[in-house]
């Protein structure tokens, strides 16, 4: 039997992929489409972890000279056999990645900066034996590759490579550069906006503005940073946006070629799962699945047939700026959350030109924001920059989820007495105050709405909140969803030092009809047998209690 070929997880080094047994998703077309729809500088913005930097690395292959053609063997752009010919292994390129260049200040940043160029001079150090370079061009060269701070200009850099490299092959030059936003970021996030946004400005500037050797460049990023000034005088910018009808396929996985993918491995049953979970991306017309969280899932599914699908993507890098938002919202952009949480669409102005300045002009920006960092999806064609939203998929719907339980604990945690009182209500057997007390919050913190969302999303919500809430005990064990008797209770909580057991089973009061929902609950406790755990865990006393929710309301059954 042959073996399966390895999945590239975290893998953005295209030679590595194609010469390593890796799985490759074909996206070598967007050689063609750059060539035939490029301006002389492009610019994609996509959520993080949809496949940026691989598809740069691809371009740094197919275009630079001395690349080897046969990692293209098999791929569907050598049917272009012309265009091969004219274009592949032909000029000289620059690719860097901007990721790394971050640090907690200006001067941390900039050495991250001079250090990525740097590995850039150094990998073409061949021009230093041309005959066509001169002997000054030469030293200057030699001082970008040893980080001189004192005799170059680090703004000039890459137009003095790209200078160079025409020099020596009397070619015009690539330029890539991956993720360029990225010091953005984190400048922001660390109080030197002022002066990383001036350099920037003026690397680029130099690079692909004023620079006669350029034939044409290619930048990556998540938000378009046009109003600061970084590409003023760029007539010919192209921007292609998850708006954007053009090249919309080469970044994130299509329907079909996550199917083939789970085809390939075995795993044809969970495509509806995966769907479900992973997909839901509206990048211009095309269906797009989060490539990350697919590769991971399928990952898991191989190593254990019985994987559940996970949030993946919400654990890689680059969230900081969304994070800070959201924790920032109002009351009313909450209940427009709940509402997206819930399946709805919310219908907003965007602007996808926002700069780090205006972020928190407005708590309006966070949908922007939300959409071009890929928390949101469009529903439907635009109306202009009024656009419909809507969350993707489960995964997505799952962070949303978290991070409302993370306001709700922030709430808590601002009256550490109130929350023990609700916390040892339960142990003490006081459903009265218990119920008291979480209607309370309830009434204060959220703005809950009817909606038709299913039942058991609404008390999963409800459920969420209580687990934050009972998180505020150090000393007790919370347990959610776990097997217990004959089935899965929804909450257990162990408080060892007194060995005393709690069951907790939350209901939706559909029609308001909370009564029922405590009995069906406790019902479901003694009849499933949920507090078997806590007995078999060493708990003497158990106290089980039945919880049914309806908007803002809440009641509270001690059996």
């Amino acid at each position: 039997m042959q073996e399966k070929l390895k999945l590239p997880i975290g893998m953005e080094d295209f030679q590595k992929l194609r010469t390593g047994d890796f799985y490759y998703v074909d996206k070598s077309l967007f050689v063609y489409n750059l060539l035939q729809y490029r301006g002389a500088v492009n610019l994609f913005t996509r959520p993080r972890r949809f496949g940026k930097t691989l598809n740069m690395d691809m371009l740094r292959c197919f275009f630079e000279i001395g690349s080897d053609p046969e990692l293209f063997d098999g791929l569907q752009i050598t049917e272009y056999t012309d265009l091969c010919k004219d274009y592949m292994g032909k000029y000289p390129v620059i690719s860097i990645s901007l990721k790394g260049a971050a640090g907690s200040s200006f001067s941390e940043a900039e050495q991250m900066m001079r250090t990525i160029l740097a590995a850039e001079f150094k990998r073409h150090l061949y021009v230093l034996d041309s005959d066509r370079i001169s002997s000054e061009d030469k030293s200057t060269f030699r001082q970008y590759t040893q980080l001189d701070t004192q005799n170059v200009a680090l703004g000039d850099s890459i137009r003095f490579l790209s200078s160079v490299l025409q020099q020596h092959y009397s070619k015009y030059v690539i330029i890539l550069i991956d993720e360029y936003d990225v010091p953005l970021d984190k400048a922001y996030q660390y109080g030197y906006y002022e002066e990383m946004i001036a350099l920037i400005r003026n690397l680029l500037g130099q690079a692909l503005k004023t620079n006669h050797s350029l034939f044409f460049g290619v930048l990556t990023g998540c938000l378009r940073i046009s109003k600061e000034s970084i590409f003023t005088g760029l007539n010919n910018l192209k921007v292609f946006s998850v708006a954007d009808v053009q090249f919309s396929q080469y970044f994130g996985f299509t329907e079909s070629e996550v199917h083939k993918m789970l085809e390939y491995y075995g795993k044809s049953d969970h495509c509806e799962e995966t769907r479900l979970w992973y997909d839901g991306y509206q990048f211009g017309l095309t269906e797009i699945y989060n490539p990350w969280d697919v590769l991971n899932h399928c990952f898991e599914l191989i190593t254990n047939p019985n994987a559940q699908p996970k949030a993946y993507w919400i654990n890689t890098s680059g969230n900081d700026i969304v994070r800070s938002l959201i924790t920032k919202a109002k009351a009313t952009t909450k209940g427009e959350i709940e509402r997206l949480i819930a399946g709805e669409s919310i219908r907003k102005k965007l602007n996808l030109e926002l700069t780090y300045r205006e972020l928190e002009d407005s708590v309006e920006n966070i949908w922007s924001v939300l959409y071009t960092t890929g928390y949101l999806t469009k529903n439907g064609i635009p109306d202009g920059d009024w656009f419909n939203l809507v969350i993707p998929n489960e995964g997505i719907r799952k962070i949303f989820k978290d991070q409302i339980y993370e306001w709700f604990r922030e709430y808590a945690g601002q009256d550490t007495s109130l929350l023990d009182r609700f916390c040892l209500a339960f142990r003490n057997g006081d459903a009265a105050e218990a119920e008291k007390l979480f209607t309370d919050y309830l009434k204060r913190v959220i703005s809950i709405r009817d909606n038709n969302a299913p039942t058991a999303k609404k008390e999963n919500f409800y459920h969420g909140i209580l687990l934050g809430l009972f998180s505020h005990m150090e000393d007790w064990y919370v347990r959610s969803n776990v097997e217990s008797g004959d089935g899965y209770s929804d909450i257990l909580i162990e408080i060892p030092e007194e060995e005393i057991g709690i069951v907790i089973e939350v209901k939706f009061g559909e029609d308001a009809d909370m009564e029922t929902g405590c009995r069906n609950a406790l019902a479901q406790i003694e009849r499933l047998h949920y507090e078997d755990t806590l007995l078999d865990d060493g708990m003497t006393a158990v106290l089980k209690y039945g919880i049914s929710c309806y908007k803002k309301k809440c009641r509270i059954q001690k059996a």
